[in-house]
């Protein structure tokens, strides 16, 4: 027999574990080489950190306002649902089916996988299994799908199994990344340091083995927005919190406290981290880092020839955390759909154990799918433009509602509203903007994925009313 309603049993520290922990994944470890070659220069390295920390912790300040109006399952679905309408948060939840949460699962599974393979080398991306019609299958990819499965499997055993995995494994990487940051400043060079901040403002192309360029006025802000999408990719997923609402305690009260608490947390180690980067590597060294891996280069200079194993288990430990969080929370977001019939009925079900166990089957299946694909990596690229499109929408949603619900009760309001609100609108349209115009190829996929949603919405809508109908 299926229960009808979540049971709260998480508290405060597990609330901001989820946000910390679904925000920190491998991209710490992995973005800051594209980023230095966009900007070339310490002081814009920092500076792009700061952009994304400044504007992640507005956005979360406002959705402290609407979490604390609508403290039930779906979070930012539900909160795009009732600011404008039924068709604008099924695209949102949609999206986040399609590609958001979906290839963000697949990608953290396959980066766990690669940085498993440093020990286990058989497990390497660059072997083949097998193949299936043209896909060249690897063993990363095998076991990205594995540890996919056991979490789905794991969360569907109750809340409780899922909060202990990611209040232990976020606390852990938490702790890793402050050693990690400790150990840096111990290991610090003050040739790198100051030949690093020599020209720290200069913003230019920098590709290892080539001519610097410098940038003309306007390429330098589509060098901005382009060195962002890494930044953001790997600060995003802090809202997951708000989807998990019905599990919380006193949710009006500690989902906006764990918003602000884990979004702040993630952004001092994300710009010490890269302090730590710029303190022990050349900016060159960081560029060219061997795949792009920069924690692991850092690693080797900070711990010696065990760096590589150290800073392995460390992505580890932060890529099964971070996963875990994504699973536990983006099946709340279905399961509240399927209650408005507008995903698969079964997902609006709850099993024994109180949790959508559907709905995190249906995720598993999409997510394994885009880990067999390879495509996820290009996918999460495109799909920045939607991510931030879709915040915008939802700050934007915070005046709305103070007009069409003025009395409505609001236990917290938006932190600097409303100048922060609207200073986080502008500051997504510049980066959106900048996107079209300087990297269209990233925002043209994630909008088409985005509007597929609109028939999608109308023949569920019309299918729904047919069947009404004949009943």
């Amino acid at each position: 027999m299926s229960s009808t309603s979540f049971k709260p049993t998480l508290r405060l520290l597990d609330a901001t574990m989820v946000v910390a922990g679904s925000m920190i994944g491998s991209g710490i470890f992995i973005v800051s080489a594209d980023i230095t070659r966009n900007v070339g220069s310490a002081g814009w390295l920092i500076t792009i950190w700061l952009i994304t920390g400044f504007m992640t912790i507005t956005a979360a300040l406002s959705y402290g306002e609407l979490s604390g109006m609508f403290p039930k399952a779906g979070g930012q679905y539900v909160y795009l649902k009732e600011a404008y309408n039924p068709l604008i948060g099924f695209l949102y939840g949609w999206s986040f089916f399609a590609v958001i949460q979906t290839a963000t699962i697949a990608a953290v599974g396959v980066a766990f996988a690669k940085f498993t393979a440093y020990l286990f080398p058989a497990l390497s991306t660059d072997a083949v299994v097998t193949t299936i019609g043209g896909l060249r299958i690897s063993p990363a990819q095998l076991l990205s799908i594995c540890v996919i499965i056991l979490l789905t499997y794991i969360n569907t055993r109750g809340i409780k199994s899922g909060k202990l995995i990611q209040t232990t494994f976020t606390l852990t990487k938490l702790l890793s990344l402050f050693g990690l940051i400790l150990f840096g400043m111990l290991a610090f060079n003050a040739d790198s340091w100051n030949s690093n901040w020599k020209s720290a403002w200069t913003l230019q192309k920098l590709v290892p083995g080539s001519s610097v360029e410098t940038y003309t006025t306007i390429a330098a802000l589509g060098a901005v927005a382009a060195a962002m999408v890494g930044s953001i990719f790997s600060s995003d997923s802090w809202n997951n919190v708000t989807f998990i609402a019905g599990e919380i305690k006193n949710p009006q009260r500690n989902i906006g406290l764990s918003l602000f608490l884990g979004t702040l947390i993630v952004t001092i180690i994300y710009v010490c981290t890269n302090l730590v980067y710029m303190s022990v590597l050349p900016l060159d060294a960081i560029a060219a880092a061997e795949k792009d891996r920069v924690g692991v280069t850092a690693a080797q200079v900070i711990f010696g020839s065990s760096g590589t194993i150290i800073i392995a288990i460390m992505i580890m430990i932060s890529t099964f955390g971070c996963n875990n969080g994504l699973i536990l929370a983006g099946a709340r977001v279905y399961y509240t759909m399927a209650q408005d019939k507008l995903f698969f009925k079964k997902a609006g079900e709850l099993n024994d154990n109180n949790v959508p166990a559907y709905a995190l089957w249906f995720q598993c299946l999409f997510a394994c799918a885009w880990s067999l694909s390879g495509q996820y990596g290009q996918l999460l690229d495109m799909i920045s433009f939607v991510v931030v499109g879709f915040y915008m929408l939802t700050i934007a949603g915070i005046f709305i509602l103070r007009k069409k619900r003025p009395d409505a009760h609001r236990p917290y309001k938006a932190f600097g509203y409303p100048v922060l609100p609207i200073i986080y609108i502008l500051m997504g349209l510049s980066f959106c903007g900048l996107l079209i115009v300087f990297k269209p190829a990233y925002t043209w996929p994630g909008l088409i994925i985005t509007l597929l949603g609109i028939p999608m919405y109308y023949l569920i809508r019309k299918n729904d009313s047919d069947q009404t109908q004949s009943g």
